[in-house]
């Protein structure tokens, strides 16, 4: 069970968690930053590049939304670090695969495939540090996963410059071989492992669906994060052509875009674990995050005759606003008991990430109506509304003892 003082296996847990979302933060977003680049390379014409991005990104998007599912059960059955491996092991080898397609429809199938994998690292990882550390310092332990592992970002940016595109997804699909070796000898969770004594149902996803008052609280942990997604996935992923809008003086970078929006993010989930545990508060501090993440989309938004240098800095402003991605998954882990508790956390961010593909259907069927600004302000006010109005429905969970089950 879980320690007031730290341990060796504790940090080494930590510390592999931490390289674990490295590599699936590199696998994720190395598609919105080679994008341009591998669609010129393989024939699409500039005219389809936007829609068929956004098919690529939903497949991708689909696919963790499959895979949340699938890994979040087995992680509640089986345990969360068995679950790990396969994921790991699948989005390695289709990442590997897709420096090798030649056309769109293959590219957005291997994503898909990539996207099953994916859906598996983050929640295992912060499930197993949340049940490892005490109750009063574990925010200090998912923050260090979070702020480390979007610094994979960086890496997918400068691997894409250096390299060409197929070689950056061979880097990535390597990286996730490499990691399969680093998981052994890390330790499964301790509460995990007392439920063999227990007679209790797990991993029964259902159970977040038949009972109401459960229902709620899992459908609004999801709300809570809707607005992070579509930053990262169409603000600053459509970055040309937001700034065509805007009469940029030149090209906007969507990779350039990218690294510095997930430095804001590493610097953003730092400052708000940080903030949690001093005011002692994960809500107030979500809260502070969804209002930045209005306050700087809706300047960029509107910033006509945008330049590169203002452009980055508000790709770093945003990114910290959705710095709250790590507190976003520690409020749902602490919401729910630990025989659905993996279920939870792996399908949470993943019905997150997911929920980008009907907010780009909106966007897009918006975009025909309204055009591309007041498309994505609309978006933007929409989804933040949302997610500050499900926060509010939430109890206060730090300092929450997770030792307990979910009752049939």
């Amino acid at each position: 069970m879980t320690s007031d003082k730290p341990n060796k296996n504790l940090w080494v847990l930590i510390f592999v968690a931490a390289l674990g979302y490295f590599v699936d933060i590199y696998d994720l977003i190395i598609f919105s930053i080679v994008r341009i680049q591998s669609f010129t390379d393989i024939g699409v014409p500039e005219a389809l590049m936007r829609s068929e991005g956004e098919y690529v990104l939903n497949m991708q998007m689909g696919g963790l939304l499959l895979g949340g599912i699938i890994w979040g059960i087995l992680a509640d059955k089986y345990g969360r670090l068995r679950m790990l491996f396969g994921s790991i092991l699948l989005y390695s080898l289709a990442n590997i695969a897709n420096g090798f397609v030649q056309d769109v429809s293959s590219y957005g199938i291997i994503r898909f495939i990539a996207g099953i994998g994916l859906a598996g690292e983050l929640g295992a990882g912060i499930t197993l540090v949340s049940e490892s550390m005490h109750r009063k310092k574990r925010g200090y332990g998912t923050m260090i996963v979070a702020g480390v592992g979007v610094l994979g970002a960086i890496l997918a940016y400068f691997i894409s410059e250096w390299f060409s595109w197929r070689t950056a997804y061979f880097v990535g699909g390597g990286m996730g071989i490499l990691l399969l070796f680093m998981r052994v000898g890390v330790l499964e969770s301790g509460m995990f492992q007392s439920l063999d004594t227990k007679r209790v149902q797990k991993g029964n996803i259902m159970m977040l669906f038949n009972n109401r008052e459960r229902f709620k609280r899992y459908l609004y942990c999801l709300c809570i994060g809707l607005p992070i997604w579509f930053v990262v996935g169409v603000l600053v992923t459509q970055a040309p052509e937001i700034g065509k809008a805007l009469h940029a003086e030149t090209v906007l970078s969507a990779g350039k875009g990218v690294m510095f929006t997930y430095l804001g993010i590493s610097l953003g989930d730092f400052l708000a674990g940080w903030m949690a545990q001093i005011f002692k508060s994960r809500k107030k501090v979500v809260l502070v995050y969804q209002l930045l993440i209005l306050l700087f989309s809706c300047i960029y938004l509107t910033r006509q005759g945008i330049t590169e240098v203002e452009f980055l800095w508000l790709a770093f402003l945003m990114g910290l606003g959705v710095g709250y991605w790590a507190t976003f998954i520690t409020i749902a882990a602490e919401q729910f008991g630990t025989n659905i508790r993996g279920t939870v956390t792996t399908t949470a961010p993943n019905f997150v990430r997911g929920a980008l593909i009907p907010s780009t259907l909106l966007y897009g069927v918006l975009v025909n109506e309204m055009g591309i600004l007041w498309a994505a302000l609309v978006m933007v006010v929409l989804l933040t509304l949302i997610a500050v109005f499900a926060l509010t429905q939430l109890k206060e969970s730090f300092d929450k003892d997770l030792d307990f089950i979910e009752e049939d």
